[in-house]
């Protein structure tokens, strides 16, 4: 195999590499999108559940006719407190999709810079360690291995290679 035909395989290989990445920055947003769909659904059913219990809860409070000595709740202020439980809960889940929303936008940010980091390598470079160096220092600038559990990122492998190589 010619140097040429090498250096042309190494850069597709990177090219490949950036799409697999931005593949799978684009799966996790879709399930996060799943888990907050269902976040939203749940605060759908509870804003329902809350809208039912004002609903039920009387206009006026009448007067009671026990002693005002005796420690009884009242039943719509026990209803109350529990509807006050619901809408914290409520408020929790809501900044709970925010979160996910704000995570969902940051990989499909980084996803996008993947592909125009492919786009890049096709039309600019011809030799793979070039295309290379493009990638880690893409990678160290966006800290995409924060995105990236499961899977090492060339800047990671990168940054064992050196370590390594300075034992």
């Amino acid at each position: 195999m010619s140097e040429d035909a090498a250096e042309t395989l190494a850069v597709e290989e990177f090219v490949e590499y950036c799409r697999t990445q931005a593949g799978l920055l684009s799966g996790h947003v879709e399930t996060m999108g799943e888990e907050a769909d269902e976040l939203l659904d749940e605060i759908d059913q509870e804003m329902a559940d809350i809208r039912s219990r004002l609903e039920t809860l009387p206009e006026e409070v009448p007067a009671t006719e026990t002693p005002s000595t005796a420690d009884v709740p009242d039943a719509a202020d026990v209803d109350v407190a529990a509807i006050e439980e619901l809408q914290e809960e409520l408020e929790e889940k809501q900044l709970l999709v925010e979160a996910k929303q704000a995570r969902m936008q940051a990989f499909q940010d980084l996803a996008a810079e993947y592909t125009t980091l492919a786009a890049e390598l096709v039309s600019e470079v011809e030799d793979g360690q070039e295309a290379l160096t493009r990638i880690v220092e893409f990678e160290a600038d966006a800290d995409a291995p924060a995105y990236f559990d499961e899977r090492q990122t060339m800047v990671e492998v990168a940054a064992e290679s050196a370590d390594s190589g300075s034992e």
